[in-house]
Formats: C-alpha cells, sequence, structure tokens
C-alpha cells in the first residue's frame, strides 16, 4: 500500500509547497513594486532622466517591472510539482 505524498516522511504536501513558492516569488514582486513606487516618492527627478536618448527611466522601469512578472511566472510555471 501507497502512503500518500508527504505523509509520514517530513515534507509538506505538493499544494503545500506551492503556496509557498508563489508567496515568496509574490513578495519578491511587492518588494520590486515597492522599490520603484518609493523612487517615484523620494526621487521623481532620477526617472526623469533620459540615458538611453528618448526613453527616460520611468518608461524603462515599468517596464522592467513588466519583465519581471514574466520572469516570475515563468519561474513558477518550470519549478511546479509534477506529481
Amino acid at each position: 500500500m501507497t502512503k500518500p505524498s508527504g505523509a509520514h516522511d517530513g515534507s509538506p504536501p505538493p499544494a503545500v509547497r506551492a503556496s509557498r513558492k508563489g508567496l515568496v516569488l509574490f513578495w519578491i514582486y511587492v518588494l520590486l513594486y515597492g522599490g520603484f513606487m518609493g523612487l517615484v516618492l523620494v526621487r521623481p527627478d532620477l526617472l526623469a532622466l533620459r540615458p538611453f536618448g528618448g526613453v527616460n527611466l520611468a518608461i524603462l522601469a515599468g517596464l522592467g517591472l513588466i519583465v519581471a512578472a514574466f520572469g516570475l511566472a515563468l519561474v513558477s510555471m518550470l519549478g511546479r510539482d509534477t506529481q
């Protein structure tokens, strides 16, 4: 007879592991977004700089947040348990 996954070996069930990983990824994104918003509040003059010609740092940082969200989603999808 097979025992349920995570029943007696001390490891949490796959749903719990997935939830924990999801929360970690969520908090990583919250920190990134909070850093961006903190920069908007504290140093908006930095976001007005145009280091690469016509695009300012605010646009680049916003696009970076979108790319980070897709990257974290990819990490979540590729690292999920397959059982």
